[in-house]
């Protein structure tokens, strides 16, 4: 079977270096908030762009992180997307506030910036665009319409490792942006792990006191934090990983070009790269009206697929009713019948990326 995404694979791919990285944080005997962790934190910001950048403990609270940093808390409202993970629901709510959801352009797959306005209130403080599948969000036209009502932007970049906007990394637009480091990402850990990046001063500080309980001296809380640090072992594992995320990136768009190639005449849709950026490729998604026949007839011939997302957001039973219903994000919904995510990892060969195109070449067009 052809894996989906294959972690393992990228781990033997580095595993003299990330051995190398584990044993020299368990012989320095410090494992939280040491040197390595300041080193990555270092690294990956100058990587991305920005001044400053705080390890967390994993993607879902680099978000909850960036909106409790922003001053997001009960009565407000925060704009986004249903076509995503509940992670960036659940970081909203877990700041008590409202999360407001907006359909997606479905060439993109992100938030479409003209349903946007529509949705923003006098109590929307927040507005997190999300760069799905490898691919950013068009920045500029969420970003000027949250200035003209003065909403924070929060850039969840938990699947945009390295990819460009107009000519910069998604994660240096913004106030503040999140990342994960969830194994199967383009820069992934051994393990959970998260990122906060921003070039303002004080909301780096609010979201370095926020991570640690509060603390700017030890065992003395200035304010009401938490415990979300990135730990040593995965800072040292991720420094490793980084010197190669460029190389990895370019690997992705090389075999999405093959699949464009061979699948151009094939019963699917296609993913677009839109012409403001660069697409990493995170997921190559399809498209297919009969998605499920499609899987099944993938997995009969040892092609492994996932579908991100099969049920919107609004429509989980934790969600629906409150934050919307059937037929409320249409786009959205029709997104979530539809895709399908082919194999895609760095270490994936071109013969294994031409059998599973070929086996989606040979799924009937008609029923």
């Amino acid at each position: 079977m052809i894996p989906q995404a294959n972690p393992r694979a990228q781990y033997a791919s580095h595993r003299a270096e990330i051995d190398q990285a584990i044993a020299r944080v368990l012989d320095k005997g410090r494992y939280i908030l040491g040197e390595e962790a300041a080193a990555f934190e270092r690294e990956f910001a100058a990587y991305i762009g920005v001044r400053s950048g705080i390890g967390v403990g994993s993607g879902t609270e680099a978000l909850h992180l960036a909106l409790r940093a922003c001053g997001v808390g009960p009565g407000d409202e925060v704009i986004t997307v249903s076509h995503t993970a509940v992670a960036t629901v659940s970081a909203i709510e877990l700041c008590g506030a409202t999360p407001v959801l907006v359909d997606i352009d479905p060439r993109s797959f992100t938030l479409d910036p003209d349903k946007l306005e529509a949705a923003i209130t006098p109590a929307t403080r927040a507005i997190i665009p999300v760069h799905l599948y490898g691919q950013s969000a068009d920045l500029e036209s969420i970003l000027s319409i949250a200035r003209k009502h003065k909403a924070r932007v929060i850039e969840d970049c938990a699947q945009s490792h390295g990819a460009m906007y107009r000519g910069k990394r998604t994660g240096a637009w913004g106030d503040i942006a999140c990342f994960s480091f969830y194994p199967t990402k383009n820069l992934g850990a051994i393990g959970d792990g998260g990122f906060v990046a921003t070039d303002d001063a004080q909301l780096a500080e609010n979201a370095r006191l926020l991570r640690e309980y509060g603390w700017r001296e030890r065992y003395v809380s200035d304010l009401t934090g938490w415990n979300t640090r990135l730990d040593e072992l995965q800072a040292a594992i991720l420094r490793v990983k980084l010197r190669t995320l460029d190389a990895d990136n370019a690997r992705r768009r090389h075999l999405a070009a093959l699949y464009d190639e061979l699948l151009t005449a094939s019963s699917v849709i296609l993913p677009l790269a839109m012409s403001y950026g660069e697409h990493v490729y995170h997921l190559y998604v399809v498209r297919s009206a009969r998605r499920d026949e499609l899987q099944a007839f993938l997995k009969e011939r040892g092609v492994g697929t996932l579908i991100h997302y099969p049920v919107p957001i609004h429509l989980q039973p934790a969600y629906r009713g409150r934050l919307g219903d059937v037929g409320s994000l249409p786009e959205t919904e029709l997104a979530a019948r539809e895709i399908l995510s082919l194999p895609m990892f760095p270490e994936l060969t071109e013969a294994q990326a031409q059998q599973a195109a070929q086996a989606v070449r040979e799924f009937p067009a008609d029923r």
